[in-house]
């Protein structure tokens, strides 16, 4: 089944979709992936006076169980980064997590991310990286020899055009070399950063997912330098 708006990754013959959801979908193990959901961000900004709105959550846990609904897997694994901190883990919030997995229709697994660190969820084990089939599922990048490396943790995005007309783009983000691709961060309140020279990308846009393969994309979104200010004389 191909999804609507979806991109096909093939790593050594073996099939991957790419959703404009910012989530993977492997058919064959029927394994749906995302990454850094980074739930109860805005609450732990407020417990440090940061004012955020607290309807980030709702919008990303809606969003999951779309594209859940929408695929029936037999499991749903996280990688990483599930919640932002244990600030903003709220009875409220546990209370979510508890009933995450009937209301996903399968189990839910989370691969340990650094946000998680020292945060006890309950009934959700946090797990170490480890493969599944051919995949190496890991929250920061981990290569792995003989798989492919799934993960988050990056947030990567694309700058796509230049000066005020610049964009900032949630992508996939593929690095040849150590055979590693790299989610978009899933969250609402999740923020990005530029991917390095290398890598192949597809944008996320509109639902939908585009592959972006331009050989000087790096230049051509480059900022202009500006000159800096004049030494001062001495004297």
């Amino acid at each position: 089944m191909n999804v609507p708006g979806s991109a096909d990754f093939l790593w050594r013959g073996y099939r991957l979709q790419l959703l404009g959801q910012r989530a993977v979908w492997d058919p064959e193990q029927g394994l749906l992936l995302v990454a850094d959901l980074h739930l109860g961000k805005a609450e732990s900004f407020q417990s440090q006076g940061i004012p955020l709105p607290s309807d980030g959550d709702g919008a990303t846990l809606n969003a999951l169980l779309a594209v859940a609904h929408g695929l029936g897997p037999a499991q749903v694994v996280v990688l990483g980064d599930l919640i932002h901190s244990r600030l903003g883990l709220t009875g409220d919030l546990r209370q979510k997590l508890r009933a995450l997995p009937a209301l996903l229709g399968c189990p839910l697994r989370l691969i340990g991310g650094n946000h998680e660190r020292g945060c006890w969820l309950e009934g959700l084990e946090q797990e170490p990286s480890q493969a599944l089939g051919p995949l190496w599922l890991s929250h920061a990048p981990e290569p792995r020899p003989e798989h492919l490396n799934l993960c988050g943790h990056r947030h990567p995005v694309a700058l796509v055009g230049g000066g005020a007309d610049r964009l900032r783009l949630p992508c996939f983000a593929y690095a040849p070399a150590a055979e590693q691709l790299v989610l978009p961060a899933f969250g609402a309140l999740t923020g990005g950063h530029p991917c390095p020279d290398g890598e192949r990308l597809w944008l996320l846009a509109d639902g939908a997912v585009v592959p972006w393969s331009e050989p000087s994309r790096r230049s051509s979104v480059s900022p202009r330098r500006r000159p800096g200010p004049a030494p001062r004389r001495r004297g």
